[in-house]
Order: structure tokens, then sequence, then C-alpha cells
């Protein structure tokens, strides 16, 4: 077997959001103005981070990674459906929709397992305060986040790879704004077995994995809460994760919800649009969860735009 396409496919089709003309510059519009409000909410939590001594903890390196992957997360996707539709032109070449393939695959990894990094650091922080320090060094912090992307790049590059010996038939139109690797491996004409295979294997392993990692830390911390005999701790307690608790509800309720209700209606521009949440929507309010919901940041944010702290 001799990797390619036998029919010579050299661009798909993606048909986006709407095909309907009178929409087009209200969604560049609307996407436009949120792909600027998570470019700069996510580099204003990554200067925060950087420049202000009090923020270089592992809580705070580890939300630095996960602003930076956001950004790149969206910009493997928005921009090219912002140029597709301000020139009407719905193409995407092969090897662009393996490399977005890639590259989308790559990041959702990554904001899985720094998701449940981030719970762990919680984890360590409240039931474990007098060894925090020794368990959460910069070394293994580093090596958690080195981890992270070396696990998501093998995988991402896997799938990739394994979707180059596919062969495609004259029917290349994606029922959506970016090459979903679910929709193009159905495309094809040559038998998916494998690829199906490794696609729901990846999803258990690299979805399932960390979101019980999560629920686990949670399940911890909720009993280390308990056990606080004062209002006030628990509060304070509760109070260092709850942004974080947010964000990863926001963002894995969305992508199970989108995931669930396409394989129940089995359509696939519902699907496209319900995408839109977990992809776009929330990457841009991870920002402001972190920001309104903690002091530090908001400190922060208030020495970089020269706002007097109190």
């Amino acid at each position: 077997m001799e990797p390619g396409n036998d029919s010579q496919i050299s661009e798909f089709l993606l048909l986006g959001l709407s095909e309907e003309p009178e929409l087009q510059p209200l969604l560049f519009g609307l996407f436009f103005s949120m792909y600027l409000v998570t470019i700069f909410g996510n580099l204003l939590i990554i200067l925060a981070v950087r420049s202000d001594p009090h923020l270089h903890t592992p809580m705070y390196f580890f939300l630095a990674n996960l602003s930076f992957v956001d950004i790149c997360f969206t910009s493997t996707t928005v921009p090219k459906m912002l140029l597709n539709i301000q020139t009407q032109i719905k193409v995407i070449t092969y090897e662009g929709c393996i490399t977005q393939i890639y590259f989308f695959l790559l990041f959702t990894a990554l904001d899985d397992f720094l998701l449940a990094v981030m719970a762990y650091d919680r984890l360590v922080a409240i039931c474990h305060p007098l060894h925090y320090r020794v368990i959460m060094k910069p070394t293994c912090c580093a090596l958690l986040v080195l981890m992270s992307w070396m696990i998501s790049a093998l995988n991402s590059l896997l799938q990739s790879l394994m979707v180059l010996w596919l062969s495609f038939c004259s029917e290349v139109e994606i029922s959506h704004f970016f090459c979903e690797l679910n929709q193009v491996v159905q495309l094809a004409c040559s038998d998916t077995f494998l690829n199906d295979l490794v696609m729901y294997f990846a999803a258990v392993l690299l979805a399932g994995g960390p979101l019980t990692g999560i629920l686990y830390s949670y399940s911890k911390i909720v009993s280390s809460i308990q056990r606080i005999s004062s209002a006030q701790g628990k509060y304070k307690a509760f109070s260092t994760c709850a942004s974080h608790l947010l964000v990863v509800s926001l963002f894995y309720c969305t992508l199970i919800g989108v995931y669930l209700s396409s394989a129940a209606t089995q359509n696939s521009h519902s699907s496209a649009v319900a995408s839109v949440i977990y992809t776009v929507v929330t990457p841009m309010l991870n920002p402001f969860i972190y920001s309104l919901r903690n002091k530090d940041i908001k400190r922060a944010l208030k020495r970089i735009i020269g706002v007097p702290v109190m």
C-alpha cells in the first residue's frame, strides 16, 4: 500500500456556517471582533504573568501557557474562515487541510492536558500546602508542560499522517468552517476502519484521561475543603480554583455537547454552528473569567495599562 490518494484530490471546499450572501458581512464582523478580543485578551494575560514578579508561581505559569495555546487554537481555524468569507472562495488546499487538522488536534489536546495539570496544581496547593513548593518546583512544572506538548504532538502527527493514506472521491465538500478530522475521514473512498479506531481511541485517551484526572482532583479538593472548620477558610480555598473550575466546565460541557448533539442529529451543519462555542467563544472568554475573578491578575493588568493600584 502506497501513501497518497488515487483521485489526485488537490483541494477541499469548506461550506462554512452559512451560504446566504446577506449573512456574510455579519459573520465576518462578528468573528473578526471575537478573534481580536481573543488575541488581545490572552496576550494581556501572558504579559501580566511575565511582568509581575508576584505572578511567577506554578498556577500562573500554567495559565500563561493556556493563554498561549488558546491564541494558537483560535488562529488555526478563524483566519482561514475570515479569508473565505471575505473573498467568497471556500477552497482550502489538500496540504492546507492536513496542516489544519494537525494543529487543531495539537492545540485541542494541549487544552485538555493543561486544564488537567492546572487541576493537579490546585490539588497540591489545597490538599498538601506545606509540600507545595517541593512538589511543584519549576523543573516539575516545565516537565508537565513539555510532556503535554510531546503527547499532543505525537497524537496529531499520527492522525494527520493517517489521513494522507486515504483515497478521496470527487465529493470533497466539508460542511464545516475548518477541516474537522471526522468529516474529512468520512469523505474518503478507501477503508477508514483504522482511522476511526485510532480517532476514537485517541478521543477516549486524550480527552477522557485528562477529564478523569480533573474530576479526581476536584473530588479530593472538595473533600479537603469540607474538613476546613471556618467558613472564611472554605471560601478562600475554593476561590483559588473557582476560575479554573468555570473554564473546565465551559470547555468540556460545550465540547461534549457538540459531539453528543451531532451524533444524535447526524447534522453536519448543526455541528459546525455548535463547534463555534468551544473553538471560538471559550478561548475568548477564558481571559475574562481569570481576570474578573482574580485580584492578582487585575492588579497586574492595572499596572500594565497605567491605572493606579490601591
